[in-house]
């Protein structure tokens, strides 16, 4: 079999809500924006949806080959990376996010490759052992808008690419243009992790594991594919997924 006839099944956790009277449902639901799954589908990838069914864990890290965590309009619980106040803006969804998690260290110890968009990336930061600002305009009042006032299928501002990371060796630029809507960031740069871009007022804006094989999280929403590095993120991502799921059938033949 070729490499290129390999379609890597990619999980992505599902968003949730509680349901109510102007939502989808009043009972509660699953969602996802469809851009994930076109980005992941024109990468060469085979989304697999994934509820939040804490059962299901070994089976989903038995049958994905790449872990795909979004972003959403909430915030991870800052009692996860040792935070004893919580700011005002805070919003979490607890089961979500354990079970993202746990998905996640799931992945992780299986060295699957990882891809965190947004709030994806802050959960990855934390998992690794990193730690976030709670709200940008509290702790960095002169930072730029992070929260662009312009549509999100739009660029907010520029990013500088760190040299020698993942990220840089993907896009193979210095600087891209990205688009922005987060109130959060990863705060610091702990052992085992590497910063692979930063905002012009230096809010960290994407995070790699050093000892994974291919473990990124930016800071931004690549599946709008507004530039050729978007476009480049994901096919990086599904091609790392397609060689773990080459070296699955080769360890089992």
């Amino acid at each position: 079999m070729t490499t290129e006839l390999i379609t890597p099944v990619i999980g992505i956790p599902l968003d949730s809500e509680t349901g109510g009277a102007e939502q989808y449902s009043k009972f509660p639901w699953y969602a996802l924006r469809q851009n994930y799954i076109s980005a992941v589908v024109k990468a060469g990838g085979l989304p697999l949806l994934m509820p939040h069914e804490p059962s299901l864990l070994d089976i989903y890290a038995d049958d994905i080959d790449g872990l795909l965590i979004t972003g959403g309009n909430f915030d991870v619980d800052p009692a996860m990376y040792g935070a004893t106040t919580t700011h005002d803006s805070v919003s979490t969804k607890d089961d979500r996010t354990a079970f993202e998690m746990a998905i996640l260290q799931s992945a992780m110890k299986r060295d699957l490759p990882v891809l965190g968009i947004c709030g994806g990336q802050q959960l990855l930061h934390v998992a690794l052992g990193g730690t976030l600002i709670q709200h940008i305009p509290h702790e960095l009042p002169d930072a730029l808008a992070h929260e662009q006032p312009n549509p999100r299928d739009e660029v907010g501002h520029d990013v500088e690419i760190v040299p020698g990371t993942i990220l840089h060796d993907i896009v193979g630029q210095p600087h891209i243009q990205v688009n922005s809507a987060h109130h959060q960031a990863a705060r610091d740069e702990p052992a085992g992790v590497k910063i692979n871009a930063r905002a012009p007022d230096g809010v960290i804006e994407g995070c790699e594991a050093t000892n994974m094989t291919f473990c990124l999280g930016v800071q931004w929403h690549p599946e709008f594919e507004i530039t050729d590095a978007d476009v480049r993120i994901f096919a990086a991502f599904v091609e790392a997924a397609r060689e773990y799921a080459i070296g699955r059938e080769t360890s089992n033949d």
